[in-house]
C-alpha cells in the first residue's frame, strides 16, 4: 500500500474550481457522492467539536442558511444527518437566495431533509432576533463568492448573526470573507480542498479541513501552502518492532530552568517524555535537580552550576556536553535572560553537532545564527520579530533553520512550502503551552535526527490534537496546561 501524503495543498479558488472538475466534472453521481461526504463529514465534525461546549442537546434547535449550490447541499445534507433518529431535534432553513434557484444536488439535498416532516421548517423571512438556536450552520456562498455583498444576503446575514446560537459554523468560507456584515463562524468546514482565503479570514474562527480523498490518487501542482493531515502522526501509531531497547528511539537533552522559571523546563520534560523518545536527559541548575529528581524520576536531572540569580552558570558547559551522548538538545524553556546563561547557550551551539531545538530565551537574533547544525525554532509572534528581522516566514526559514510559527493556526517552514496545523484552540492560550510543544518536538527529533522538518510537523500537529482532546473532554476554561500532556497518549489513539 502507498504511503499516503501527511499534508495536501491548499489551493487558490481557481484552482480548486479546476481540480474539482477533473475529478468529478459533469457527472452527476461523483457530485452527489462528494456532497454526501461533505454533509456526513460536516454532520460528524460539527458532533465532534460541539463537545467544546457542551455538545449538541437531544433537543437542539438548528439554523441553516443555505445558498443554492454545493454548499447549501453540504450544510442541508448535514443537518438531516443531526436531525436523523433525533426526533426532539427541529430545523429551521433558511433559503437566503431564495429557493427557486436550487441547483439540482442542492434541491435534492432539501427535499431529503424536508421529507423528515414537522421536525424541518422554512423561514419566509428573518425573525426576532431574540430567538435562540444550539447550532447554526452557514451554507450561503463557497469559493465561488463574489463581493460585494446582495443586498438579501445582507440582510439574513445581520440576522444570523445577531441571534443567539451557541455554535456557528460556516462551510468552506464564512459568507461574506471580510466584510463588515460577514458571517461570523466559530469553526469553518473546508471540505475536499482548503482554499486560501481561508487562511486569515477574520470571520473564519478556527479552522478545519475535511479530507474526502480528493487527493487519494494525484497532487496538483503545489501552491506553496499546505494544511497538516492526520497522516502525519501515522508512524507513531504503529506498532514498534520487537527487538527495540531504549536507544532504538533516541535521546534528548533539554537545557533550560532557572530560579525566576522553574516550571517550563518540568512542562518541556513531561512533554518530551511522552513522545516515545527513550531516554531523556534535563540539565538544570543544581538547587532545582534534587527536587525534579523526586517528582519525575525517569528523567536524567543533571545539576549544573547556577549564576548568584538562579540561572544557569558558563561553567556548566562541559558537564553537559559531557552528558549529551549524541542527545538532540532543547534549550530554552525557563531559561531567563540573563547574560551569563545566554552566553552557555552560545558557547553550546558553538561546537553542537546535533539537531536542536531553540526556543523562549534562547530565541535571540544571535543564537538562532550561530553554529551550522540543523535547528527547530519555536517562536510566537513576538519572537519571530524578534529574530526575522523583517523577514517574512519563508524568507526567514531555511532546511537548517526550521521555523515553527505559533499562532491560532500554527504554522511550519523549512524554506519551501508552508504547512498549517489547524488542531488546537483555546485550550493552548495559557502560559506553558510552548514548553510542552517544545518538550514535544524535541523527543520527536531525537528519534528522527535528519528529518527535523518533520518532527516539527507531527509536534505542531499532535500538540494541538492534545489541545483539542482536552476541550472535548475537559471544556475550554477549567483546564490546566499540563492536561494537554496527559492529553497527548489518548489523542495520538482517538486520532
Amino acid at each position: 500500500m502507498a504511503k499516503k501524503p501527511d499534508s495536501h495543498p491548499v489551493l487558490s479558488c481557481a484552482a480548486a474550481s479546476v481540480w474539482e472538475e477533473q475529478l468529478l466534472g459533469g457527472d452527476n453521481v461523483a457530485q452527489w457522492q462528494a456532497m454526501s461526504a461533505a454533509g456526513y463529514s460536516l454532520a460528524e465534525a460539527i458532533g465532534r467539536d460541539a463537545e467544546e461546549v457542551g455538545g449538541l442537546p437531544e433537543a437542539a434547535r438548528i439554523l441553516v442558511l443555505a445558498g443554492k449550490g454545493h454548499n447549501a447541499g453540504d450544510a442541508l445534507i448535514a443537518a438531516r444527518i443531526l436531525l436523523a433518529d433525533r426526533p426532539s431535534r427541529a430545523v429551521s432553513v433558511a433559503f437566503v437566495l431564495g429557493e427557486r434557484d436550487l441547483r439540482p444536488l442542492a434541491r435534492r439535498a432539501w427535499r431529503e431533509l424536508s421529507a423528515l416532516g414537522a421536525s424541518v421548517t422554512q423561514l419566509a423571512g428573518p425573525g426576532d432576533a431574540g430567538i435562540g438556536y444550539d447550532l447554526a450552520i452557514d451554507g450561503v456562498f463557497g469559493f465561488s463568492y463574489r463581493p460585494p455583498l446582495r443586498a438579501a444576503a445582507v440582510v439574513w446575514l445581520r440576522w444570523a448573526n445577531a441571534v443567539s446560537a451557541r455554535m456557528r459554523v460556516a462551510v468552506d468560507l464564512p459568507s461574506g470573507l471580510d466584510e463588515p456584515e460577514a458571517f461570523r463562524a466559530d469553526f469553518t468546514y473546508a471540505t475536499g480542498i482548503v482554499k486560501s482565503p481561508l487562511l486569515g479570514a477574520a470571520n473564519a474562527g478556527r479552522l478545519r479541513y475535511l479530507d474526502l480523498g480528493f487527493f487519494a490518487d494525484a497532487m496538483p501542482e503545489d501552491e506553496g501552502d499546505r494544511v497538516l493531515a492526520t497522516e502525519v502522526l501515522a508512524p507513531l501509531r504503529a506498532g514498534r518492532p520487537a527487538a527495540s531497547d531504549k536507544r532504538s528511539f533516541g535521546h534528548v537533552l533539554l537545557i533550560g530552568g532557572s530560579r525566576i522559571y522553574p516550571g517550563a523546563i518540568m512542562l518541556a520534560t513531561q512533554s518530551a517524555l511522552r513522545s516515545g523518545v527513550g531516554l531523556v536527559t534535563a540539565a538544570v541548575p543544581e538547587t532545582l535537580a534534587a527536587a525534579y529528581a523526586a517528582a519525575v524520576p525517569e528523567v536524567m536531572w543533571v545539576g549544573c552550576p547556577e549564576t548568584p540569580e538562579g540561572g544557569l552558570a558558563l561553567e556548566a558547559a562541559g558537564l553537559i556536553r559531557a552528558r549529551a551522548e549524541r542527545a538532540t538538545w532543547v534549550i530554552g524553556p525557563g531559561l531567563g535572560r540573563e547574560r551569563e546563561s545566554l552566553a552557555l547557550v552560545a558557547e553550546l551551539l558553538k561546537g553542537g553537532e546535533v539537531p536542536t531545538v531553540l526556543d523562549a530565551d534562547a530565541l535571540q537574533p544571535d543564537l538562532v545564527k550561530t553554529g551550522d547544525v540543523a535547528r527547530v525554532l519555536t517562536p510566537h509572534a513576538g519572537e519571530f520579530a524578534r529574530i526575522a528581522e523583517e523577514c517574512d516566514l519563508r524568507e526567514f526559514a531555511t532546511a537548517s533553520r526550521v521555523t515553527v510559527l505559533k499562532g491560532p493556526t500554527t504554522r511550519i517552514c523549512a524554506g519551501g512550502p508552508v504547512w498549517h496545523s489547524f488542531t488546537g484552540g483555546p485550550v493552548l492560550a495559557r502560559g506553558g503551552s510552548g514548553d510542552v510543544l517544545a518538550g514535544l518536538i524535541g523527543g520527536l527529533l531525537a528519534q528522527t535526527p535528519k528529518e527535523p522538518a518533520l518532527a516539527a510537523r507531527r509536534g505542531v500537529y499532535w500538540h494541538g490534537l492534545a489541545a483539542d482532546y482536552v476541550a472535548r473532554t475537559q471544556g475550554q476554561v477549567a483546564v490546566r496546561t499540563l492536561d494537554v500532556v496527559a492529553a497527548l497518549g489518548p489523542a495520538l489513539r482517538e486520532g
